[in-house]
């Protein structure tokens, strides 16, 4: 197979012996192979679910670490994947960043309360609550900064290099920085906040951050086939043992830079995962010498501060993992995606059990819980019965409404969000229904109080609250409010309209333009024209990477200029009919309608220039 290394659409330091010893401390028993049957049952889903390869590492009770792999490492070598294959795991690195960042608190260089501007006093936060409620570092960790996830153009570029500084992830304006919710009362996922973090340890220590984490945190656990530093599979930065990166159809991708790197940029191997996984299950000391503080990890994955876990809900994140609820084993997890990989981690404390899995492929149509499955069955952890179901309280039907997300997750794409992303919550007297616009409706068990279990759960997932008279859902690491009817309404009403306006201008416009009836001076044929250059930028996106979406290029630009036009093109044709009305061409039986398509057109383009989607600059989503 060709490889692509942009398809459409280090070096570390300290000697061996500083490795070696932490690691046999650390791990008393060496990795062993996984079950041959496990292997089988792996290899059978990755082709099933059209994955080229997976590691993955057990931890068992008795301290041993189980490793093993399937498929493919390089699928145009032929070249198979092995238990020690380096992955890529995106996401996941942030719990070992975080531990980081909690290594320098137990240093007491630093603490969970400091402010992040008092570290970074340069820094252009925009906060409304910034008197009583400054961002601290804790919020950075557990996600409740109310900072913005991610801009297109912080996630898709080639512009940055390895080496680029973490201070051109946010040089962006002052909104890039502005601050959606009180902080520490709503989880909202932030990979801003962790390159945040990345800043902050580079401030602190006065290093590069990789160099930092490298040196003071994975050699001391022993994980020596790991690091922060950039490596791909190709050019300068190769690394030999790295596996190949795949998409959908087997299309391959090696590993590019990134802006926020801090957030996603992490390899490693099953092995090292497994002694990751220790450690974080453990008390915090290395060498019977404390390492991080005993109380620091006790909070990696409790929920604490926000107001879901002030009502009574103990799903959602810590400073480092996220409660998981799934199959009817409670653990602390954390899912990664980098570039061409998919990943998790699984952490049960209470068993001293946990799990790790990766794959070289990111596919979005494939089933990686099946992977989960597996590993927790031969984990043979024991099932939890479900919570029993509770009295509700008597105002539960009051919660009934529409709901969106509150914050969205990128806000750029509110309006997206509102429209398209809401849910509707329903009370029948003994269930609360949970119905999205998009998925499955799921049932809502009381147990007690505004307390609720989906069906598939074991423990309380869900708690309704009420924040300065607002009416929240909270499943701890979502949050959605209500919202009126009316507006809704006008939100639907305003897309169908000028959906409708839209289609009828193209398709009356087409219709005329074959009859030859449709002149420079017909009302819809600027609108016409606009509407068909929509198509002009597909051509220069079919050609280049979509991992150049967020980057200033001809298809960008283009994109830019043909939806800036249309609502102009839009007001033109509507000026037009305005101009004609009362003459005998204003007499045509079409020209009421086109001056109704053309209305119905201009509102919702202006509704979305409104929120900030047109002109559609994706170099500032």
């Amino acid at each position: 197979m060709k490889r692509d290394p942009h398809p459409t659409l280090a070096a570390r330091a300290g000697s061996w012996l500083r490795r070696a010893v932490p690691a046999l401390l650390l791990c008393a028993t060496a990795a062993h192979a996984a079950a041959p049957a496990l292997e089988a049952e792996f290899a059978a889903g990755l082709k099933e679910e059209g994955l080229a390869g997976a590691v993955w590492s057990e931890v068992l009770p008795d301290g041993t670490v189980k490793v093993g792999a399937a498929g493919q490492r390089d699928a145009a070598k032929h070249l198979p994947m092995q238990a020690d294959t380096r992955m890529q795991v995106g996401s996941v690195g942030k719990v070992a960043l975080a531990l980081g960042v909690l290594r320098l608190v137990s240093e007491d260089r630093l603490t969970l309360d400091t402010p992040v501007q008092q570290v970074l006093p340069a820094l252009a936060l925009s906060n409304p609550w910034q008197a009583s409620d400054p961002v601290r570092i804790r919020h950075l960790l557990a996600h409740t900064s109310g900072l913005d996830n991610v801009r297109f153009w912080q996630a898709f570029s080639l512009n940055p290099a390895p080496q680029t500084p973490l201070a051109d992830a946010f040089d962006g304006g002052r909104n890039l920085l502005r601050v959606r919710a009180r902080p520490g009362s709503r989880y909202a996922y932030s990979n801003m906040g962790y390159g945040l973090l990345g800043m902050v340890i580079e401030k602190v220590t006065g290093q590069p951050y990789e160099r930092y984490l490298d040196a003071q945190l994975l050699q001391p656990l022993g994980m020596a086939d790991s690091t922060f530093t950039f490596v791909t599979q190709t050019g300068a930065q190769a690394d030999p043992r790295l596996a190949m990166g795949y998409f959908e159809h087997g299309v391959a991708q090696a590993a590019v830079p990134q802006y926020l790197r801090p957030a996603a940029q992490f390899t490693t191997t099953a092995a090292d995962m497994g002694k990751l996984a220790q450690f974080l299950m453990g008390d915090g000391k290395l060498q019977d010498e404390r390492f991080i503080d005993l109380a620091l990890m006790g909070a990696l994955s409790e929920p604490a501060g926000t107001d879901a876990a002030q009502a009574g809900l103990a799903t959602g994140h810590g400073l480092a993992l996220a409660v998981r609820d799934r199959h009817n084993v409670v653990g602390a997890c954390h899912p990664g995606t980098a570039v061409g990989f998919r990943a998790m981690l699984c952490l049960y404390p209470e068993q001293k059990s946990a799990f790790f899995a990766a794959f070289n492929t990111d596919a979005e149509a494939a089933d990686y819980e099946r992977f989960n499955r597996l590993l927790l069955r031969d984990l043979e952890l024991p099932l939890r019965a479900p919570v029993p179901q509770g009295t509700p309280a008597p105002t539960v039907e009051n919660w009934q409404g529409v709901y969106v997300p509150s914050p969205s997750p990128m806000a750029s794409m509110a309006w997206v969000d509102a429209v398209f992303g809401f849910t509707r919550l329903k009370w029948d007297g003994e269930s609360l229904f949970l119905i999205p616009f998009q998925g499955e409706p799921k049932e809502l068990e009381p147990v007690g109080g505004l307390l609720f279990r989906a069906s598939d759960r074991s423990t309380p997932s869900h708690v309704l609250m009420q924040d300065d008279g607002k009416h929240i859902l909270s499943d701890g690491l979502r949050s959605f409010e209500r919202v009126s009817m009316l507006r809704m309404l006008v939100l639907w009403g305003s897309l169908a309209l000028g959906m409708a306006g839209l289609l009828y201008v193209l398709v009356v416009g087409v219709w005329r333009a074959a009859l030859r009836r449709l002149g420079r001076g017909d009302h819809l044929f600027a609108p016409l024209l606009s509407q068909l250059a929509l198509l002009l930028p597909l051509p220069f996106f079919y050609f280049q990477s979509y991992l150049r979406l967020g980057d200033v290029t001809i298809a960008s630009v283009l994109l830019a200029l043909v939806t800036g036009a249309l609502p102009l093109a839009t007001a033109f044709g509507l000026a037009r009919c305005w101009r004609s009305r009362g003459t005998a061409a204003e007499a045509g039986s079409w020209a009421k309608w086109d001056w109704l398509a053309l209305l119905a057109a201009l509102q919702l383009l202006l509704v979305l220039a409104w929120w900030g989607l047109l002109p559609l600059r994706l170099w500032q989503l």
